[in-house]
């Protein structure tokens, strides 16, 4: 068994807080160092009260989702000595009303986009195998409730 571990850091800076007008800029603290912006998403607390250039908790539940995916699909090509020259993915996640009427994250729909290097190139069929695998193998995409898809773009 392994742990993760993230440092959420926010500070109120002056702000009286109680009537709801305090900012939700914060920071996640990663690996000894790496710092990332982060807010509230701008859909769900308004400017200036959240911050449309930081990193959302919505945006990184996408991310992470995507990330975790990709890392499977690099590995598994790489066992069946497929080079992958670049990979991008403008993955895409839907908030919304769930059954019970709460917002949650109903579907987050992976576009990979995969272009191989050196003579030996997958087949279409062995591209998609390739990404279900890496999809069935993604331990994120096992643990949540969500519906996460994957749909590669056309080569």
């Amino acid at each position: 068994m392994s742990e993760y571990h993230a440092v959420v850091e926010w500070e109120r800076r002056g702000a009286r807080f109680t009537d709801n007008r305090y900012s939700r800029e914060h920071r996640w603290l990663f690996d000894e160092g790496v710092s990332v912006a982060a807010s509230a998403s701008p859909h769900i607390v308004p400017l200036p009260y959240s911050s449309a250039a930081a990193v959302d908790p919505e945006e990184a539940f996408v991310a992470a989702l995507s990330s975790c995916h990709m890392l499977f699909f690099l590995s598994l090509s790489a066992k069946q000595r497929f080079v992958v020259d670049f990979y991008r993915d403008a993955a895409v996640g839907v908030l919304g009303n769930n059954g019970d009427g709460v917002l949650a994250m109903l579907e987050v729909t992976l576009r990979p986009v995969v272009r191989f290097g050196g003579d030996r190139q997958p087949s279409g069929a062995e591209e998609a195998a390739l990404h279900h695998a890496a999809h069935a193998e993604c331990f994120l995409a096992r643990s949540v409730r969500t519906t996460v898809r994957c749909e590669p773009a056309p080569r």
